[in-house]
């Protein structure tokens, strides 16, 4: 027994990186589908095939539904709607719209969000050097985010801050307040009922969204674009939703069940790592000397958020 808990502490923390790893991998699929499809029918597409993957587990788990608490509710509609719904349409904008590697940089500033969301909502405790990194962490994504630093005071424009780089902080947003009310909805459920219905509840959304939208039709969900490279359309969709949804979100949370939660905190990084050689490698989305500089400072800011928050934690249950 304790070979098998000493082989799960050795390779649980490698599940959690490659989890975030395959996570990474998103804009490789995400990019060329802008080309092909509006943001928000992305999106749409994507949960539908999530949701096809998911099935036997939701299926498997129905009998707990009755036992939902109302609060819990609320997190997973919350968490839904912002997380899997909002936020990945928001996400698919700033790559659509900025540069894809500042775009998956900036969103390293989400830890930040969370944390301070937990705080407020669940009254977790702040570490004392906190302000420091975040406030460190925030100045490094002005940074990331600007071309030519001294135009700033001339225009924004000429900066070089665009769309892209505002989607990027919406999203950011989202996904941290999601993750936040991820916490509450796993104190409430099992974590294959919680996944599932997470993605039921991105799909209502996102149905609703099209149909405000007026998208909820086979001319706006299979364009003419999409007509004339069907078969790349399709290869494209389901590799989004599985190498890059469904199948890292399973590897990720077993390898989180065996990993302590100091250490996953690093491993996900990985996810960055795995965005930055793609948007860089493959789509020549480079940066500017001072943006990698900012980068790496930004990510080390934001492990120590993490580190710092960690050892709160320590010293709270001893």
């Amino acid at each position: 027994m304790q070979n098998r808990s000493a082989n799960g502490v050795a390779y649980g923390p490698w599940l959690v990186g490659l989890g975030a790893a395959l996570w990474g991998t998103e804009s490789a699929w995400r990019i060329p589908l802008n080309q092909l499809f509006d943001a928000k029918v992305i999106v749409f597409w994507e949960h539908v095939l999530i949701l096809i993957m998911f099935l036997p587990l939701l299926l498997t788990r129905l009998g707990e539904v009755r036992k939902i608490r109302a609060r819990t509710w609320g997190y997973l509609l919350f968490s839904g709607f912002a997380g899997s719904a909002v936020g990945t349409v928001f996400f698919t904008l700033a790559l659509k719209y900025g540069n894809p590697t500042v775009v998956n940089v900036i969103l390293n500033i989400q830890p930040v969000i969370s944390t301070l969301g937990a705080f407020l909502l669940f009254n977790d405790r702040l570490g004392r050097r906190f302000f420091l990194y975040a406030g460190i962490a925030i100045i490094a994504g002005v940074f990331v985010s600007v071309e030519h630093p001294g135009l700033i005071g001339v225009s924004f424009e000429r900066a070089g801050l665009n769309l892209g780089t505002g989607y990027a902080l919406i999203c950011a947003l989202f996904w941290g307040l999601s993750t936040v009310a991820g916490r509450g909805v796993m104190i409430g459920m099992s974590l294959r009922l919680a996944s599932s219905l997470r993605i039921v509840v991105g799909l209502i959304c996102m149905t609703v969204i099209l149909l405000a939208y007026g998208k909820l039709n086979g001319a706006a969900l299979w364009p003419a674009a999409a007509q004339a490279h069907a078969a790349e359309a399709i290869v494209w969709l389901i590799l989004l939703a599985s190498v890059s949804g469904g199948i890292p979100l399973l590897i990720y949370f077993q390898g989180l069940r065996l990993t302590r939660a100091s250490t996953a905190g690093y491993f996900e990084m990985m996810q960055t790592l795995a965005a930055v050689c793609i948007t860089w490698g493959f789509f020549h989305a480079s940066l500017h000397l001072h943006q990698v500089v900012a980068a790496v400072v930004l990510i080390t800011a934001v492990a120590m958020v993490h580190h710092v928050q960690q050892r709160n934690e320590s010293i709270k249950i001893a």
